[in-house]
């Protein structure tokens, strides 16, 4: 039911499915099964994206401080490669990243907590993710890291050349020159 990662920060949650004939059953979230694995957490929103085309990039973002989010993020329809880069400086993970395939068909699900930056990329046409999150989002809190950083060597399963990505996301700084990040 739960996996911890390279990074154990973060974990892939697996919740029990039911299925009979008119199909599966799912608890997708479960305070009593969350909170022995992250401590009490004060989960406050709940976001929907749908990307009409595979290969589409959202991220890497985070929020910084006073608004830093731990999310719990699954996917509704389809399949995405989930990326967690952290970035707490002082930590001995700092600039490393875990990565995990989350689709409807696994019903995996990954919980990344404050300090990381966090993207994903579609596999499927017409994804759509979902994510739980602690804090509601602040505009001036949004930070992020450049999705293509060479330095976190990220093994995206799509080329570059096929991804579709928004000015925004292809902007970002690289993580060695990302300021005020909050960690």
């Amino acid at each position: 039911m739960f996996e911890r990662l390279a990074i154990p920060e973060v974990f892939l949650f697996t919740p029990p499915r039911h299925a009979d004939a008119r199909g599966p059953f799912v608890e997708t979230f479960s305070k009593a099964l969350l909170d022995p694995e992250t401590g009490p957490l004060d989960w406050v929103q709940d976001n929907q994206s749908r990307s009409v085309k595979a290969g589409t990039l959202r991220g890497l973002h985070l929020q910084a401080p006073p608004h830093a989010q731990d999310k719990l993020v699954r996917v509704g329809r389809g399949a995405i490669f989930d990326v967690a880069v952290d970035v707490r400086r002082g930590s001995p993970t700092f600039g490393r990243h875990v990565s995990a395939t989350l689709s409807e068909a696994n019903g995996v699900q990954i919980f990344v907590p404050k300090g990381f930056a966090h993207g994903f990329v579609t596999l499927e046409p017409e994804t759509e993710v979902l994510y739980k999150v602690t804090h509601a989002y602040a505009p001036a809190s949004e930070r992020g890291v450049l999705w293509r950083d060479p330095a976190l060597a990220i093994a995206w399963p799509v080329a570059a050349r096929d991804i579709a990505i928004n000015a925004r996301d292809d902007g970002w700084p690289l993580l060695a020159a990302a300021r005020d990040l909050g960690f």
